[in-house]
Order: structure tokens, then C-alpha cells, then sequence
């Protein structure tokens, strides 16, 4: 029988790296080679690999993911099944979210690395590999998006986030939990998400937009410069459920008169307020002020979708149809 078409796209990361001569692990190893290490994959498709790039996961930019995306795309037209796209996972809840937002259809796209080295004792990259490969070719994943597998959790990109620096568990979704297992071999998807609007990839890259994260005794006081230094927005990661100082409530406000500010939380998870606290500096003074809540999405994730809707000079009102689907 025939095996369905799967790419593969590495794009560095722990799982491609092995000692360097600087004395530390660095990328090395490309597409080929990490599916050359997994026999196992034969068993599971037809397998096209390739090596766009070979960075460390923070060097990775939003160009980089963009033109993934159309890569995929093609891909997809193309014939093929579903892809998997390798990389390091200090930023894998960014790329695979803006891929998410980007490439459209029922087509799975799931995204994997390791978060111990090919080298070293226990190295997870092989059986996240393999098991991202058994998800994109699955019945199972078709109409979930992009998703993200470690350590055998399937998680939905709108979700998952980093919340370790070392453990092969690292990755969690703590609002919803994981979506499913990969358990001998296959996947088992125990509940489903819908597909949320898609954003054209023709469109090209996002704008840089700046992530401003609020601390206790913050004063605000570079917050004014950021429309002159040409950023076209912002997101700012109030306390709480969306709260910043008193003093710094009327500057935000200033700043949204110029650029959409995007409202988002400090915290793990859990979403922004609209309509609970109305003290100075609290969300119901902040939306007054024209801020627009971000609701579940973290600041990291407000950013790229605000970045995307804001590609060809949106305003707020259409900033606030952007972020309505999560609130």
C-alpha cells in the first residue's frame, strides 16, 4: 500500500545540534540526517525532506516562518499529505502559532524539536519526531490547524506554551490541557479545536511590534517614543487580569490615539478582563482609553496576530475584530 506524502522542514534547533568547536552544542545536523536517524519513518510515509535553514531557535525570524508557510502551501497544492516542521523550541509557541494563522486548510502542521541534544543520553528528538510524523499523517489531525508535539502531548498552537527550561516535559497548554497522546504509535486526539480565522501568506511579513511587559514601579516613560520610532503598534503585558499603574493609564492612552495598542496579560494564562475593575489603570480604563484586550492569547502570540493585521496599515477598530475570535 502506498504511503501518503509528508514534508519535513528542518530549521535547526537542540535536535539538530552536536558539539561544536566552540566547546557547546550547535546546529549541524540537516532534514536528511535527522530522518536518516529514524527508520521507524519509512513505515509511515513518503517522506520529502529539506533544510531551509540551520539556526538556533533565536535567531529564528518572522520572515523565516512567513516563508515556511508559503513553502508549505505549495507543498499542500502540491499533493502532499501534511508537513512537520523541525526547530529549537525556545521559540517553537511563536513559529507555530504564526503558521497557524497562515497557512489555511484541513491539511495537519505540526511542529517538533528536542530539548536534549542528538547527542546526549536520552536524546528526545527521535521519538518527537516520529511522533509528529504519525500526527501529520493522520486522519485524526486533519482540520486542527497547526499543532505542536513533545514528549508525546499534542498541543494546539493558540495554546501551547514553554514553561521549563530542561525537562522533556517543558511544554504544557495550561488553559485547556493537551489536545491528545501519540500512545503506540498513532494518535489519539481526545478533544478537537476549531480552525480560527487564516491570514493571507501573499501579504508577507508582519511588522516588528514592540512587547512591553508592565512590573510593579513601572513609569511608563519610554512608552511615548515607540509611534515615533515607527513601530505601527504595540502590546503591552498589563498585571493581572490587564492592570497597570494609575500613572501610566493616561500614557498608554496617548500612545493609542497614534498606534493600536494590543492589551494583553503578564500572566502564565487565563484571559484579559473587560468589565470588572474600574480603578485607574484597570482594564475598563485602559479599553476607555482605546486599548483592545488580547483575550486568552498570550503577549508573545498578541503580538504576531496583531503584527499580521496590521501589514497594511489597519487601524484599532480592525485590530479589535482581529482579537474578537479569542476573547
Amino acid at each position: 500500500m502506498a504511503h501518503p506524502r509528508l514534508l519535513i522542514l528542518s530549521l535547526g534547533g537542540t535536535i539538530t545540534m552536536v558539539p561544536s568547536e566552540s566547546g557547546g552544542i550547535a546546529p549541524t545536523l540537516g532534514a536528511e540526517e535527522l530522518v536518516a536517524s529514524v527508520p521507524a519513518l519509512a513505515k509511515v510515509a513518503d517522506i520529502e525532506a529539506h533544510s531551509p535553514f540551520r539556526l538556533p531557535s533565536p535567531s529564528i525570524s518572522i520572515e523565516n516562518i512567513v516563508e515556511v508557510a508559503g513553502t508549505i502551501e505549495r507543498a499542500f497544492a502540491d499533493g502532499a499529505a501534511g508537513a512537520v516542521v523541525i526547530q529549537g523550541t525556545d521559540t517553537i509557541e511563536e513559529s507555530a502559532f504564526l503558521l497557524d494563522l497562515l497557512v489555511g486548510g484541513d491539511k495537519p502542521v505540526v511542529m517538533t524539536g528536542a530539548m536534549r541534544g542528538a547527542q546526549a543520553p536520552g536524546a528526545d528528538g527521535p521519538a518527537n519526531l516520529l511522533s509528529a510524523a504519525s500526527l501529520a499523517v493522520s486522519e485524526e489531525a486533519r482540520g486542527l490547524g497547526t499543532l505542536v508535539v513533545m514528549n508525546y502531548d499534542i498541543h494546539a498552537a493558540r495554546f501551547v506554551q514553554k514553561s521549563h527550561t530542561t525537562l522533556p516535559s517543558a511544554f504544557q497548554s495550561p488553559l485547556v490541557g493537551p489536545l491528545g497522546v501519540v500512545a503506540e504509535g498513532r494518535p489519539r486526539l481526545y478533544t478537537r479545536v476549531s480552525r480560527l480565522p487564516v491570514w493571507p501568506v501573499a501579504d508577507g511579513a508582519p511588522p516588528p511590534i514592540p512587547l512591553i511587559k508592565i512590573a510593579m514601579g513601572y513609569e511608563g516613560r519610554l512608552l511615548r517614543a515607540l509611534p515615533d520610532l515607527g513601530y505601527p503598534g504595540l502590546v503591552v503585558e498589563g498585571m493581572g487580569a490587564g492592570h497597570v499603574p494609575a500613572d501610566v493609564a493616561p500614557i498608554l492612552g496617548e500612545v493609542a490615539q497614534r498606534i493600536p495598542v494590543a492589551l494583553a496579560s503578564r500572566s502564565m494564562t487565563g484571559p484579559v478582563f473587560t468589565n470588572t475593575y474600574g480603578y485607574p489603570g484597570g482594564e475598563i480604563d485602559l479599553i476607555q482609553r482605546g486599548l483592545v484586550p488580547t483575550g486568552y492569547l498570550s503577549g508573545l502570540k498578541a503580538r504576531l496576530l496583531l503584527g499580521l493585521c496590521l501589514r497594511k496599515g489597519a487601524t484599532a477598530d480592525a485590530a479589535r475584530r482581529a482579537f474578537a475570535p479569542y476573547q
